[in-house]
């Protein structure tokens, strides 16, 4: 009977390996501000990115791929809550809103799916001690930024971990001895300065490593290469730009982009390192379109008109890389629109977590079109975007927004809602450079009413209570 009863342990053991070998980890990264065309795969002749050019050609590269939102904290709002702008509870872009309490994350879904939950970046949908803060919104562990207003320095006196303040000594004074852009000295006036990203790099890896035998979400919301332009002068990447004759900001761009592509080639070698690679869903995005255009040296808007914080392509059309061995053709190449609203129920198919998906949200899944099943159903649904005017004098939101919609090969938008419609045959015209709206009234009309009614008013947008003189905890 012992015999027969540990054959049956041993069994119900392997059931359980096998089930788990079945869901495969997954790890996003969404790093902030990087153009569409700011990557070799998308079309940059100035930016070394072997390894994303690499992973386009192991995988499946999105062409038409796009945020949730064109600045930061309302993207991760559309992607946390798979909801787009228009019932998304987080609208505004001040940088310490917090999600709601009752918002089920993607973090949320997958935890209760079975997964181990880490983060590791810039969170910017709660600032500690508030209902959004990323350990009361499903993560095991977020080591990084909360409130995005102290994402803008990568050299600042602390960074969080789960809740929890971890002093940088190293950075002591840092700004008051250095205040140029560009390379940055590893160690000045007695300090072994602490250069943030590589402090996310580090933790992230660690818990990659801690959590290779069971199944993981790892969230990687990376901050390059958003301003500030700072990053040690030591760096590979650097060295790669310091000479070019650009302007300094372009010149850090650009090594931020090879500093972030020479940092998925590491991850992928880890994957290996561990034996897990096989197993492992990777994801790489940008949360808005690039933050400059730094046109004539970097072209990162590519063909596209606009950058970040507007409505054209080069503000919401963003790099969308995607490999899944055995499941991802390699080098496969998609026009699906798909947006960060898609992220929560792909993730958790993929996971098997669909059951605790909620009702109500606006993505889909888009996995089918992943392993080779062409969504043709998909191709003509509605994408909507949508930001809020905000006076910062002032501090209050002015009521006008911009807004934008895509059906198919149509396009609208406008940069205030007192504004006409602007409307665009992307098929025809990728640079939004030919406005047809008065040529097509009635489309422009059926389109406006499709925006009414994709959305719902916009909840209060509040900060909380911030500490005297300080713009964040």
């Amino acid at each position: 009977m012992t015999r027969f009863l540990t054959c049956l342990m041993s069994l119900a053991l392997l059931a359980c390996t096998a089930h788990a070998a079945e869901r495969p980890n997954l790890i996003f990264i969404i790093v902030d501000d990087m153009g569409y065309a700011d990557a070799g795969c998308y079309g940059s002749t100035a930016i070394a990115t072997p390894n994303l050019d690499a992973m386009a050609k192991r995988g499946m590269r999105f062409t038409d791929a796009y945020s949730g939102c064109t600045v930061c904290a309302p993207a991760r709002s559309t992607l946390m809550s798979g909801m787009h702008m228009g019932k998304t509870p987080l609208r505004g872009n001040t940088g310490g809103i917090p999600l709601p309490a009752e918002t089920v994350t993607t973090a949320e879904v997958l935890k209760q799916a079975g997964y181990a939950t880490g983060g590791f970046g810039k969170w910017g949908l709660g600032d500690l001690d508030t209902e959004g803060a990323a350990e009361k919104q499903g993560f095991d562990k977020f080591y990084g930024y909360y409130h995005q207003i102290h994402a803008h320095r990568f050299y600042p006196d602390y960074v969080i971990d789960t809740g929890k303040k971890v002093a940088l000594p190293g950075n002591k004074d840092f700004y008051k001895h250095n205040k140029h852009a560009g390379g940055q000295p590893d160690e000045d006036h007695g300090h072994k300065r602490q250069y943030t990203h590589d402090l996310v790099k580090r933790e992230m890896f660690d818990w990659i490593r801690a959590h290779k035998d069971r199944p993981f979400f790892c969230y990687a919301p990376w901050t390059p290469p958003h301003a500030e332009y700072r990053l040690p002068a030591s760096d590979p990447a650097w060295q790669m730009y310091a000479d070019k004759p650009w302007s300094i900001n372009a010149r850090v761009h650009a090594a931020f982009v090879s500093q972030v592509d020479r940092h998925v080639g590491e991850l992928y070698a880890l994957l290996d390192e561990l034996g897990i690679a096989e197993n492992t869903v990777v994801m790489f995005c940008s949360d808005n379109g690039a933050s400059n255009r730094f046109e004539g040296e970097l072209d990162s808007s590519g063909v596209f008109k606009g950058r970040k914080r507007a409505m054209y392509e080069g503000g919401l059309r963003v790099p969308w890389i995607v490999t899944w061995p055995g499941k991802v053709e390699a080098g496969a190449v998609s026009d699906l629109p798909i947006y960060f609203p898609d992220v929560m129920p792909t993730l958790a198919a993929m996971a098997g977590g669909s059951a605790h998906v909620p009702g109500g949200i606006d993505g889909i899944d888009f996995g089918p079109e992943l392993v080779g099943q062409t969504m043709t159903g998909q191709r003509e649904r509605a994408l909507y975007w949508e930001w809020p005017a905000y006076d910062w004098g002032k501090r209050k939101y002015t009521g006008e927004m911009m807004q934008g919609l895509r059906r198919g090969k149509w396009k609208i938008a406008r940069h205030s809602n007192s504004d006409p419609w602007e409307l665009y045959d992307l098929s025809q015209d990728l640079g939004e450079n030919n406005n047809l709206a008065a040529k097509h009234p009635q489309l422009v009309k059926e389109l406006d009413a499709l925006t009414k009614s994709m959305r719902t008013e916009m909840p209060p947008q509040r900060e909380p209570e911030m500490p005297k003189g300080k713009r964040f905890r």
